[in-house]
This record gives C-alpha cells, sequence and structure tokens, in this order.
C-alpha cells in the first residue's frame, strides 16, 4: 500500500473532484481498441482510407497537428475529426462518413471497464463529500454508467480550457457551491492535475496506480498534497485530513 502525505493545513473538506482517464479506469487499452475497432470499420466501408491510413499514421497526424495548433487540447474529438477527415480528403472518399466513423470510435472508447475500488469507493466517498468530475478527455460517464455518482462533471471541450488551467478548477468549484480550500482534486497527472488544481487553490491528490504512474518522472518542484494507489487509500487520508 502506498504512503500517503499529509498537509500540514487541516479544514474541512467538501467536494472531491475526479480526473477520469487512468485514474478511475485504465485508458490505454480501451484507446488501442477503439483505434483498432475503428480501422476495421474503414477497411468495411471506407477500404481506400483503410489501406493508406493506418491507425499508427493516423495517431502520428494527430500528434503533428496538436503540436501544431495546441488549441486542439480542448477538444480532443475535434481533433479526431479533423484528421480524419483530411484522410477522407486525401482518398477522394465521401465526407459524409466521417460522423458514423466518430461514432463507432467514440462508442468504443466510452467502453471501459473501472478498476475494482471505483464503484465501491464513490459510493462511500459520496456519503460525506460532493463529488464531482473534470477531464481534458471525451469520456462520456452517462454512456459507461458512472454519471449518476458525481454532481457535476465538466470536460475541457465544455468549459473552453483545459486542465492545467485554474479557470477549469475554479469554475468547477463554484458550480458545486465549495471554495478552492474546501476541494480535493485527485488525478494521475502530475502537471495537469496536481500541480493544475493546487495553483487554483485546491489539495491536489496524485492517484499513482500501479503500473501507471512512473516516479521517475516526477517534477521535483510538485509536491502533492497526498499519494495515493486507490480509492481506498484515499478514503483513509480523507479521514485524516479532515
Amino acid at each position: 500500500m502506498h504512503t500517503t502525505i499529509k498537509f500540514t493545513q487541516a479544514g474541512a473538506i467538501k467536494a472531491v473532484l475526479f480526473d477520469l482517464d487512468d485514474t478511475l479506469w485504465p485508458i490505454l487499452p480501451v484507446i488501442r481498441h477503439a483505434e483498432n475497432t475503428l480501422h476495421g470499420w474503414l477497411l468495411e466501408h471506407a477500404p481506400v482510407v483503410a489501406g493508406e491510413f493506418s491507425s499508427a499514421r493516423l495517431r502520428a497526424m494527430r500528434e503533428a497537428l496538436l503540436l501544431a495548433e495546441p488549441r486542439y487540447h480542448i477538444d480532443l474529438w475535434k481533433l479526431r475529426h479533423t484528421v480524419l477527415s483530411e484522410a477522407f480528403r486525401h482518398c477522394r472518399t465521401d465526407l459524409a462518413l466521417v460522423d458514423r466513423a466518430m461514432d463507432v470510435f467514440s462508442h468504443a472508447r466510452n467502453a471501459v471497464t473501472p478498476f475494482d475500488d471505483v464503484v465501491p469507493g464513490l459510493l462511500r466517498l459520496a456519503k460525506r463529500h460532493r463529488l464531482g468530475s473534470i477531464s481534458n478527455g471525451q469520456a462520456d460517464l452517462a454512456q459507461i454508467g458512472l454519471a449518476h455518482h458525481f454532481s457535476y462533471s465538466i470536460a475541457a471541450h465544455q468549459s473552453g480550457c483545459a486542465k492545467p488551467d485554474p479557470a477549469i478548477f475554479l469554475g468547477a468549484c463554484e458550480a458545486m457551491g465549495v471554495l478552492p480550500a474546501e476541494t480535493v482534486y485527485v488525478g494521475d497527472d502530475l502537471r495537469l492535475d496536481v500541480e493544475g488544481a493546487q495553483k487554483a487553490g485546491l489539495r491536489g491528490v496524485w492517484m499513482k496506480r500501479d503500473g501507471l504512474a512512473d516516479n521517475t518522472q516526477v517534477p521535483d518542484h510538485i509536491v502533492p498534497d497526498a499519494v495515493c494507489g486507490s480509492l481506498i487509500e484515499l478514503e483513509i487520508w480523507l479521514q485524516s485530513a479532515t
């Protein structure tokens, strides 16, 4: 079990906000499966596109576009749609198929399996705290079946800004009727989640799940308020911190 880090300033924690991908479920295998599912659909419905644009090539195109136009960080669905449209245009294939292709990808992308501790942990946490979520990704909590656990959820494409921008954290606090100092944000990314939340005045907890977080990449200037390996450890820390 991971050792938690206590902060020195004790105070009432009224709300807990969560990141989604790699915090509540592993995302890499889901994305790879979704991309493979999309490629299979393209082989059947747009074979010229599938033959010229592999999943790896489309991924490289997205990375290049994201580097050239960082605004796409706010809407990853639009990023994928834009690159896929470019591939369809290149192959002179009916652009009307792009939306259908994206529906295929999105459905597979939301076929996630939460970590075993997530559902029981959310149920217990909801008895003591208001729960919400903030994500830069495109997860559909209603489709996944977890939306009812959260009183508030926001994604970057809905907010108009993305983590680590303080505005997305502060907007969530305002919507939930809590002060940043009364709120904890839990996520797997030290820069986007922990540092972003702390700069907005929230407490930042690093969800360091086994096999996902890389200890060698911890910047010296980022010090999480706590390090947890599961929602069970998060509960223990919250009980000691309030």
